[in-house]
């Protein structure tokens, strides 16, 4: 399952940003994976923080071949030693388990979730051990399906952003000065600034000044 857009989104970003229609025209449509069960979202998203995609998508094999459905139950059943054992440290291990404890407590209301607005829904998900701002808009992104996400905290939508506009850095006023532009499908624009940020378009360079 991959995010969804297609004519509309693409047409209204194009016809926003010139830069940016320049970039969609050399990538094209790009399918990005997501998740949509928010509970295994969520503890995919804990997993992966501050290791890269590779070490996050093996771990996360581990524990689906292990464990079979990621649900509150099985996750409680199986505890965090057993969670640790997959490649995870103890802490991640914990945060995972003290979610899975929320949801079959009903002290977090996972499907309540679903119907917040973007802002509500952010805040509720940072309320979670082990859950920042930048966490929650990723599961809002890769698993919700929301379609106005564009995080200033992501390095890489921040380098994307230098290469597209040629600016040696992304400052929050002019962060914002492009969200409000290319809303409401800064989403889209997201896929478009990982991809520049990784090479889509070799030619294109980063303009932060280098380190000496």
């Amino acid at each position: 399952m991959y995010f969804e857009y297609g004519k509309k989104e693409i047409e209204y970003l194009k016809s926003k940003d010139k830069r940016l229609a320049e970039v969609i025209d050399k990538i094209g449509m790009i399918e990005r994976k997501v998740d949509s069960d928010l509970f295994s979202s969520v503890v995919h998203h804990i997993i992966g923080q501050q290791i890269s995609t590779k070490a996050q998508e093996t771990v996360w094999q581990r524990m689906k071949d292990a464990l079979g459905t990621v649900n509150a139950s099985v996750i409680l059943d199986a505890g965090a030693d057993k969670l640790q054992s997959f490649g995870i440290s103890y802490k991640k291990a914990e945060y995972i388990t003290d979610f899975a404890s929320k949801i079959n407590d009903g002290s977090f209301d996972i499907n309540a979730v679903e119907n917040m607005s973007d802002e509500e829904a952010i805040k509720e998900l940072s309320s979670l051990k082990g859950i920042g701002v930048w966490t929650a808009e990723m599961i809002l992104l890769f698993c919700m399906q929301r379609p106005n996400i564009l995080s200033f905290d992501d390095s890489a939508i921040q380098r994307g952003m230098r290469m597209v506009y040629h600016h040696r850095k992304i400052n929050r006023k002019l962060f914002e000065k492009y969200r409000r532009r290319l809303s409401p499908y800064c989403s889209v624009a997201s896929l478009y600034f990982w991809a520049v940020s990784g090479g889509a378009i070799p030619e294109m360079k980063d303009y932060a000044p280098k380190n000496k």
